[in-house]
């Protein structure tokens, strides 16, 4: 069974930084497109970064500059790497790996950035 298990999150200050790490149970190769999501209070999930097993990266356009996906194939463990946090970052943020059609989702961590 894949497991996806996100850490990292926390409390923060406006204008800090924190990196998430999504852990996978599986070679994260099998993973054709990995990404994070997230889930503000009273929002929809949303996409926030991807990453192809190429290394293609997409970012919502939001966090642009701020954020960066990677990935580290040995490891089996993708990151995001967030800075210049602002309160409208704050949410729960989801790993997402799609193999073969199928979405695996990890139970989230919460972000929360303070004014």
């Amino acid at each position: 069974q894949v497991q996806l298990v996100e850490s990292g999150g926390g409390l923060v200050q406006a204008g800090g930084s924190l990196t998430l790490s999504c852990a996978a149970s599986t070679m994260i190769s099998r993973f054709g497109v990995m990404g994070w999501h997230r889930q503000a209070p009273g929002k929809q999930r949303e996409l926030v970064a991807g990453i192809t097993r190429g290394g293609s990266t997409n970012y919502a356009e939001s966090v642009k500059g701020r954020f960066t996906i990677s990935r580290d194939n040995a490891k089996n463990t993708v990151y995001l790497q967030m800075n210049s946090l602002k309160p409208e970052d704050t949410g729960v943020y989801y790993c997402k790996g799609a193999s073969y059609g199928m979405d695996y989702w990890g139970k989230g961590t919460l972000v929360t950035v303070s004014s």
